[in-house]
């Protein structure tokens, strides 16, 4: 019995060093092909150009030793990126797939016109098409985007927005493509906007100019 074992666990250790052995000089000689294609989707081609080039120009000698940290920093480094995946293709392709930010607004900082992304970042590129409101004041990104949360959250809706108004106490006025303004207050701006998308929705305030919501629980309208 005790042969039997002895000559069973020799068999395995042969077989173990054999297969092992094929396997490492197989891996041994065998050359890895350097990045051959690098394909990218979801962006205009201009920026995806420059994507491409910076992400060739850091490409290592194979795909197994690609420095992710790079890839990601390259392309994050573009203001237009929502989200990104990146998957590798072997031997030699690198596939990477991007959601492009939207375009929520256009403010004036130091004289020059940015465009603000869902993703909060500042695109200084030019979108002559683009029907997004402008904002007059200084909030920061995310007080922006804070604020257009509560209102994509009510039932108003943010196409019907020409300018937005920023002031020094936090609070937010609405120019609205019809050319009503609304004074919102600081607090519970959803649900004012709910109540004022009510009003709105009413024939007998066709001539109003302006909405002042600013004192809690009152609505004064000036037409």
């Amino acid at each position: 019995m005790h042969q039997r074992k002895s000559k069973k666990i020799l068999l395995y250790f042969f077989l173990l060093f054999t297969v092992g052995s094929i396997n490492n000089l197989t891996f041994k000689d065998y050359k890895f092909k350097e990045i051959q294609d690098i394909k990218i989707s979801g962006l205009n081609n201009s920026n995806k150009e420059k994507i491409h080039k910076k992400i060739y120009d850091l490409k290592s000698e194979n795909i197994f030793f690609l420095n992710r940290a790079e890839i990601v920093e390259v392309i994050n480094s573009d203001p237009l990126v929502e989200s990104f995946n990146v998957f590798k293709k072997y031997p030699s392709t690198l596939h990477i797939n991007i959601k492009e930010t939207n375009l929520v607004a256009k403010i004036n900082k130091d004289g020059k016109i940015f465009y603000i992304g869902t993703n909060g970042k500042l695109s200084e590129k030019n979108f002559f098409a683009a029907k997004i409101p402008f904002i007059f004041g200084k909030p920061n990104v995310q007080e922006f985007l804070n604020f257009k949360k509560k209102i994509d959250q009510s039932e108003f809706s943010y196409k019907q927005i020409e300018n937005l108004y920023f002031f020094p106490s936090k609070r937010w006025d609405i120019e609205l493509r019809n050319k009503i303004i609304l004074k919102l207050p600081r607090e519970n701006v959803r649900n004012v906007l709910d109540d004022v998308f009510r009003l709105l929705k009413n024939d007998n305030f066709n001539n109003i100019k302006t909405i002042d919501a600013r004192v809690k629980n009152q609505i004064i309208l000036n037409d």
